[in-house]
């Protein structure tokens, strides 16, 4: 990490604050007691089991093809629970995350439920976040996935989701590289209302206050690979034999359009390189050197012909021309803020407060909500 981001600070050490923390966050956690570690995940496997005993599917997946999520499924396989996979389709797979989720359902023996979003509002909404010159464009499909899985698990009564959040590959991530609340269901309709051009209909929501009834409900999020042997490269491999999962070339890049969020217009547009998060991560946890990551620093986010192609293929699916893409893209940065929060916002700031007073220990048993990053 670097100061591209205002929020770093050094320590009289030369350590940033941002390494101070993810200690810290993986210190709460006892990471040295592996049997401290596999009696908590042992109790939350027999909990969502019980919870899940008389219905269908004990639990229910977000898969996307992406190292993340296939290794819950690998969790869930493993443990033997019964989740049905939920695939989120915004119109932006590669290839090869589709052929990943396919060798993961044949593989696995689960069920696959594929959630297709209306393309032309979804398309509206991205396009009313990229004009709105906000950073986080990737809201969009961040929240309507969280959305749409909870529309699949009302359905079919599962109450348990797994999901892909873990302190070895997530710790790390700026405040000001992504938007805070990035299940603000207010701050996403008024970007909306200001750029887009239609009505979003019957599209899956997820407001703060729903969030809540869920919880009352009974709805719970579970994050397991915290709680679990996590060595990167072997895990790779193992997916590969059990799945034939094949890693994408870098995080989240599943996705054509999350590719290009993070390869492209995040360092033209707004100086942010996404890598400095993910390799950060990866070197904290032991699995990538510093010296290994300046050496992968020093090419570009991904190949100079795919990012022409993929901007070719974006402007096509976005009917958009290339004079008005470079005009938006010299737009300067705008605050998420300026377009609001949902009213119960501080409820929510207080929540997170209250997590880094506790250190995070009660984030993962209890079920409250460590928010997704793009």
């Amino acid at each position: 990490m670097d100061t591209t981001t205002s929020l770093i600070k050094f320590n009289d050490e030369g350590i940033c604050n941002f390494c101070v923390e993810n200690d810290r966050i993986k210190a709460s956690f006892n990471f040295k007691d592996r049997g401290h570690l596999k009696s908590n995940f042992d109790k939350l496997i027999s909990e969502i089991k019980e919870r899940g005993a008389n219905e269908k599917y004990d639990s229910l997946i977000g898969i996307s093809g992406g190292f993340d999520s296939t290794y819950v499924t690998y969790i869930a396989k493993k443990n033997g629970l019964r989740p049905l996979l939920v695939h989120f389709d915004n119109g932006w797979n590669t290839n090869e995350a589709t052929l990943n989720i396919n060798n993961i359902v044949k593989n696995s023996g689960f069920d696959l439920y594929t959630y297709v979003i209306n393309w032309e509002q979804f398309k509206d909404l991205q396009i009313a976040y990229f004009k709105a010159s906000v950073i986080d464009i990737e809201v969009p499909t961040d929240q309507l996935i969280f959305a749409a899985l909870y529309d699949v698990a009302k359905k079919y009564n599962i109450k348990s989701i797994l999901t892909g959040e873990n302190v070895y590959t997530e710790t790390i991530m700026p405040r000001d590289w992504a938007f805070e609340h990035k299940l603000d269901y207010t701050n996403l309709v008024n970007i909306h209302k200001a750029y887009g051009k239609s009505k979003l209909v019957n599209f899956p929501k997820l407001s703060l206050s729903y969030q809540q009834k869920l919880t009352r409900l009974g709805f719970k999020k579970y994050s397991l690979i915290t709680y679990c042997p996590f060595n990167y490269h072997e895990l790779v491999n193992e997916m590969n034999d059990v799945f034939g999962w094949k890693n994408p070339e870098d995080k989240h890049f599943e996705s054509v359009f999350t590719r290009f969020y993070q390869g492209y217009i995040l360092p033209k547009k707004f100086n942010v390189d996404k890598r400095k998060v993910h390799y950060s991560n990866l070197i904290n946890s032991g699995f990538l050197t510093r010296d290994e990551a300046f050496d992968k620093m020093k090419n570009p986010p991904y190949s100079l012909q795919m990012q022409n192609e993929d901007l070719e293929y974006i402007l096509k699916k976005w009917d958009m021309s290339l004079e008005e893409f470079e005009v938006i893209m010299k737009k300067p940065e705008v605050n998420h803020d300026v377009f609001g929060y949902d009213k119960e916002s501080k409820f929510e700031k207080l929540i997170e407060y209250l997590k880094l007073v506790y250190k995070f220990k009660i984030a993962y048993p209890l079920g409250i909500e460590k928010r997704p990053v793009s």
